[in-house]
């Protein structure tokens, strides 16, 4: 298929939930450039090229979970030096929350270590995401399973997102967790949305899966109905003591592949740049943004791994010319068709402006 010949998809961008394992690897399988050209035409046709949508990540109770996810620090069952720390003060997650949106962070996010939240814990939870949403911060929470009683909870205390990964494909998940099935996480998911929040779900590339797995990971995000409104697509951080501390390193073209393709399959999604940043250069996170991420973590720390600091960030975003996406985090549904048709406005007359460009250097 040849970039001309892609040019025809820019108007097949509404959200599919039927895409078959063919369909997928098909465009995995595109020459890179013009997977790209077509990343990006969806891309530019719901939302702003430039602007990316940025979000802190705070750990609220860390380690000692019973769960035994084999990439993971936290979990109880491996031995990677990590100090346990009981569930935050409510008072010390408000001023994390206060310091992220001073630094330009647009929506809060918050995670515990739980394999699910006791009651008894949740009391405080909810006062964390009341107190957080009133600094004007979208919030949201990773607190492993929850029932319709809790999420039902939590929505009412204000939360806007639920982050629950599936992690990786049907088939590979067993390689990775055993602790929780694929139906728990996907019975989770439809419990969030159920309840009214936005589902944020993606998963986790480089820990030996196949190429094969990474469509099918694609296929059951884009099967949800709506589709995640948020995709973290996480690069594996190799933390010693974990099973996959060895494991072989992807490379990052493939990485790129992968946040292209998210992007055509659920195009109204923000398609999170997650874990594995740190390790990453600014010309493999420039190809990412190209590719269609337009959502990234924000500080120096991803719950417990390495992330770029705020500083560095700000100096990419300069070179790049991206810009923070503004939200409003009380955005009815009319306002959010109409800063969308603002957005293909802006589209449309940066391309005119491209083009009368290139006509005049000619």
């Amino acid at each position: 298929m040849t970039a001309t010949s892609t040019s025809s998809h820019a108007a097949d961008a509404a959200p599919r939930y039927d895409w078959t394992l063919d369909e997928i690897n098909a465009l995995f399988a595109l020459p890179f450039n013009d997977l790209l050209f077509r990343a990006q035409q969806v891309h530019r046709a719901h939302f702003d090229a430039n602007a990316v949508q940025v979000s802190t990540l705070l750990s609220i109770k860390t380690g000692a979970c019973p769960e035994d996810c084999k990439y993971c620090p936290q979990s109880g069952h491996y031995n990677t030096q990590l100090e346990k720390e009981k569930l935050l003060e409510i008072e010390k997650v408000v001023a994390q929350a206060k310091a992220a949106k001073e630094a330009g962070a647009s929506r809060f996010c918050m995670g515990a270590a739980w394999r699910s939240p006791r009651d008894k814990d949740l009391v405080a939870v909810e006062e964390m995401v009341r107190q957080v949403k009133a600094l004007g911060l979208e919030t949201c929470m990773t607190l492993g399973m929850v029932d319709g009683e809790q999420a039902t909870r939590l929505a009412a205390a204000g939360l806007d997102y639920y982050n629950h990964n599936l992690d990786t494909s049907p088939d590979f998940y067993g390689e990775i967790i055993t602790t929780r099935t694929y139906s728990d996480r996907l019975e989770t998911l439809a419990t969030v949305r159920d309840a009214g929040m936005k589902v944020c779900s993606g998963g986790i590339l480089g820990m030996g899966e196949g190429a094969q797995d990474r469509s099918a990971l694609l296929q059951q995000l884009a099967k949800l109905s709506p589709h995640p409104e948020s995709v973290p697509i996480n690069m594996l951080v190799k933390v010693p003591g974990t099973p996959l501390e060895n494991v072989e390193d992807l490379d990052p073209l493939a990485f790129i592949r992968a946040i292209a393709v998210a992007r055509i399959m659920m195009p109204q999604s923000h398609v999170r740049l997650s874990a594995g940043r740190e390790q990453m250069s600014e010309s493999t996170q420039a190809l990412a943004f190209l590719a269609g991420a337009n959502s990234i973590f924000y500080g120096d720390k991803l719950l417990t791994t390495g992330n770029p600091q705020a500083e560095r960030d700000r100096a990419l975003f300069a070179k790049l010319g991206l810009h923070p996406e503004r939200r409003d985090t009380c955005e009815d549904d009319t306002q959010h068709s109409e800063r969308l048709a603002q957005q293909a406005q802006r589209n449309a007359q940066a391309e005119r402006a491209a083009a009368l460009a290139v006509d005049a250097s000619v």
